[in-house]
């Protein structure tokens, strides 16, 4: 009889890596995406961000830079979540850089 070594792929879990780790001294990270709505509406959230921050005060800060509407959005799973109208990703990346928020290597950009 001839042994195969055969492996099979599990099922790819695109969101493995927004998961807590639970290891600690783990790095969090903020992630920020970006969901198709209708047509060409989009839809730009960020999740991650430290329970210290007040979302609202951050989330008015961006509105007031973009000129785009958005609310902050409780989920049972992944905490507070803020949303923005449009492809915001550059934009919000650039700016929780520069106010200081988090550091540069602290965020990851998913989407298309």
């Amino acid at each position: 009889m001839v042994d195969i070594d055969i492996q099979i792929p599990s099922a790819f879990d695109p969101f493995a890596e927004a998961k807590d780790s639970g290891a600690p001294g783990a790095k969090e990270y903020v992630h920020i995406r970006i969901q198709q709505r209708n047509g060409k509406k989009s839809l730009t959230t960020v999740q991650g961000l430290r329970k210290e921050f007040s979302y609202e005060k951050i989330l008015k800060d961006l509105k007031k830079e973009f000129c785009c509407n958005g609310n902050v959005v409780q989920d049972k799973e992944l905490g507070k979540v803020i949303q923005l109208q449009g492809d915001q990703r550059k934009n919000v990346s650039h700016f929780l850089v520069t106010a200081g928020v988090v550091k540069k290597d602290q965020i990851k950009i998913h989407g298309f």
